[in-house]
């Protein structure tokens, strides 16, 4: 353990083994009630530019097409705009999700990404083939896409390695020759497809403790060492909200646990609602139902809670990285979160917390 510091006003040891581990961001660029698509867009590079500063690792941002609660559609065009309001922080794609698109453009994509912020990109990949028909439909795609995950993956790789043979004499362009690295997004049998593949997991969520510790353990157990990663490589997705008292850092995913509620009862995905507004909600037994369980099973609390319980993840599933994903309505609470995580793991750019007046 590392010297006592004084972290959110009280004393506590930084766990040497989550500042050894590195922690990264995804955003979804989430629209909130009374704010449009262009304005989450735009708080999603600022947002990088904060976290940046704090010291953060890697910055990621998402796809969904046609969701209500999320302006993130078009993640390569997104991730360009980050990466040239940023410097240092690794950018990437969390991700692309691969069966909506054909490889070649993918990886002429990430080619021009990795051509303008050399060094710096990084090609997240998912097998999601859209939310509902109608978006598949309008996307040109059908449900059963998915099952050609991992050709398609395949292929992918190929045009960057120069070895793809399904198009005799066509070349990704700038790609061909680059080096981005790529990562599997997974729920479980993406995990499969990560290890026979050789590439690094992420894998959520947090929620599901069990089921994400037996991927982890069957991707291990069948990793593969290939071109691209010699080692399995294990990122570790999911909610953590840090605050000065337990009940703010639950405030704190009200807004989400409302969305997802109504995404798995009304087959809507809704722009965040404030905290207020949601704890004068009446719910029916159904709604209230998934409100509860996805207030459930996240890091979440004081300063002191999260480290516990972001060590107990990481040691439990022996993770290289931590992706967190939390989205909440009030911004500048989740950037008051990020900037209290950065101190529990003592990242570089993480100021002390000011001591408590008396």
């Amino acid at each position: 353990m590392r010297e006592s510091a004084r972290r959110a006003g009280v004393e506590h040891s930084v766990s040497s083994l989550i500042a050894s581990t590195r922690l990264s961001v995804l955003d979804r660029s989430r629209t909130r009630e009374g704010q449009d698509g262009p304005t989450a867009l735009r708080d999603t590079v600022r947002l990088a530019q904060e976290l940046e500063a704090l010291g953060y690792h890697r910055f990621w941002v998402s796809e969904h097409h046609s969701v209500p609660g999320v302006a993130g559609s078009a993640p390569t065009v997104l991730a360009a705009a980050v990466a040239a309001a940023t410097s240092t922080i690794r950018v990437g794609t969390g991700g692309v999700m691969l069966p909506n698109h054909q490889t070649l453009v993918v990886a002429e994509q990430f080619g021009v990404l990795e051509s303008l912020f050399p060094g710096r990109i990084d090609m997240g990949l998912g097998r999601s083939a859209g939310f509902t028909n109608g978006i598949r439909r309008a996307l040109g795609r059908d449900k059963t896409d998915a099952d050609g995950f991992a050709a398609q993956l395949d292929e992918l790789l190929g045009w960057f390695t120069g070895g793809q043979r399904a198009y005799p004499q066509v070349h990704a362009r700038p790609a061909e020759g680059l080096r981005v690295p790529p990562f599997v997004l997974a729920t479980g049998e993406g995990a499969v497809i990560a290890a026979r593949s050789g590439l690094p997991l992420v894998i959520g969520d947090l929620r599901d403790r069990e089921k994400l510790l037996s991927a982890v353990e069957d991707y291990r157990r069948g990793f593969e060492p290939s071109e691209w990663s010699a080692r399995p490589y294990v990122v570790v997705a999911g909610t953590v909200a840090v605050a000065e008292s337990e009940d703010e850092a639950r405030r704190l995913l009200l807004s989400e646990a409302w969305s997802g509620a109504c995404s798995r009862t009304h087959g809507v995905f809704p722009p965040l609602l404030p905290p207020e507004r949601i704890e004068a909600l009446t719910m029916t037994e159904r709604e209230r139902g998934f409100f509860l369980a996805g207030l459930k099973g996240h890091v979440a609390g004081t300063a002191e809670q999260v480290a516990d319980g972001l060590e107990a993840v990481i040691k439990d599933s022996g993770a290289d990285e931590v992706l967190v994903t939390t989205s909440t309505y009030d911004r500048d609470a989740l950037l008051g979160s990020f900037r209290r995580l950065a101190r529990v793991a003592d990242l570089r750019g993480a100021a002390p917390a000011p001591r408590p007046t008396a």
